[in-house]
């Protein structure tokens, strides 16, 4: 067979229903335009955005930019050359590094050209065949792809049921079991908030099992960074257990609003091994110049401009309180990550009319969400508030969704044809 042939007609799982509805540059691939930010151009309209992980509004800040600008200018985009192994390193990068140890509570950091393959990197090097793996069930790609590589490695692992203590010290006690027979060790691995949902990692009972288990945590804390946590430093900070995660890791795509990620540790030895050891960073160019200055801008706006996430935080408490106070269901988020709940039973054409109704008539996109990542017959739009959005672009959305709602329980989108929802 011809390896192209089996794949002309087969996109996989996700890009299939895609072909099938023809859905290329509208739920898939989508393209927004104009200045990122709450509002932006999609299919030539003008839309309410509430797609984008820009937590604190830093994509566009001024402030932001400018830096961008001037070391874009300053540097170029090719500086430095080569991995930070044999030419690519430089003062500016180890002195960021201190700064997001420094910011998390941690004794050294490293930080990676890419956020996605820098932990799936930290995940094999730190792993070797005799390691076992315990993992939550709605682990990030990312991880699951890291686990990937140790299981390539004929390393084990055990998958705990999502946020269930109860599952993850059965699946401890099997790791343990299996290690010590190995003469290995056990890697946990959970999230800080769990990207989809917007739960919070139960990361203090994971704590407290340290006590009865010997085992080492990596925390990735994407969507907890910039904007969890007294100052900011993530959910080990809010739930006060950050010095019980061996391994923080996270990503500068959603709070930064950059590229970028680092991962972090109390234990030095540990860094410098990663820094040797992880091939995604051994083998790949170091993160630009430009990159670097901008993202410890950034920071430094984290840090000294605390109004970023309190305003963050007042968009996201008028959402989630509105939506509750109209009994929508947004599940148990306790972070930004905002999900909205539909039932549906008309499957994807319903839903299909549905989205172009809000998106085309009401003006608002998100991102939305259906069978196999949420059970048949449910729909769930995904709504990112950011510190950029105001509590009229909430009122507005709260309103829309109330209409959407409405036709949905009158099966107004089950009847073809958008004209006939407009």
């Amino acid at each position: 067979m011809d390896i192209f042939e089996k794949l002309r007609d087969n996109w996989g799982p996700i890009g299939t229903p895609a072909k099938m509805l023809n859905s290329h540059h509208y739920f898939s691939f989508p393209m927004l335009e104009g200045e990122l930010g709450p509002r932006m151009r999609f299919m030539g309209r003008d839309v309410l955005n509430w797609s984008l992980n820009n937590y604190l509004g830093l994509a566009n800040h001024p402030e932001v930019r400018k830096v961008d600008a001037e070391a874009a200018a300053r540097w170029g985009l090719a500086y430095p050359m080569g991995a930070r192994m044999m030419s690519g390193n430089s003062v500016l990068h180890e002195q960021f590094e201190q700064e997001l140890a420094q910011f998390v509570g941690k004794k050294d950091a490293f930080l990676l050209n890419y956020g996605y393959q820098g932990v799936m990197s930290v995940i094999e090097s730190v792993c070797d065949h005799r390691d076992v793996i315990v993992y939550d069930a709605e682990s990030h790609a990312c991880l699951i792809d890291g686990i990937r590589l140790h299981k390539a490695k004929m390393g084990q692992y055990y998958k705990f049921n999502h946020n269930d203590m109860i599952s993850l010290e059965k699946n401890l006690k099997r790791a343990t079991k299996l290690a010590n027979e190995k003469g290995g060790g056990v890697l946990v691995i959970t999230e800080g908030v769990f990207g989809m949902s917007g739960k919070v990692g139960n990361l203090r009972a994971i704590a407290e099992l340290k006590k009865q288990y010997n085992f080492r945590l990596l925390v990735d804390d994407a969507h907890g960074f910039g904007t969890m946590g007294a100052t900011g430093a993530g959910v080990g900070e809010m739930l006060g257990v950050q010095a019980d995660i061996d391994l923080y890791f996270s990503t500068f795509a959603k709070s930064m609003a950059a590229i970028g990620g680092f991962i972090a540790s109390d234990d030095p030895d540990i860094i410098m091994y990663l820094k040797y050891n992880m091939r995604s960073q051994t083998y790949a160019k170091a993160l630009p110049m430009p990159y670097v200055e901008g993202c410890r801008k950034r920071l430094e706006m984290i840090k000294s401009m605390p109004e970023l996430r309190e305003n963050l935080w007042k968009v996201v408490d008028a959402m989630q309180n509105g939506l509750r106070e109209r009994g929508f269901n947004i599940g148990e988020t306790e972070s930004p990550v905002t999900p909205v709940f539909l039932h549906s039973e008309g499957g994807i054409p319903e839903v299909t009319r549905m989205v172009r109704d809000l998106r085309e008539n009401m003006g608002v996109f998100c991102s939305i969400v259906v069978y196999p990542v949420v059970p048949k017959g449910q729909i769930m739009l995904r709504i990112i508030p950011t510190s950029a959005h105001s509590l009229d672009d909430v009122e507005y959305t709260l309103d829309a969704f109330t209409k959407l709602a409405d036709k949905l329980k009158n099966r107004v989108y089950q009847v073809e044809g958008l004209e006939e929802v407009a």
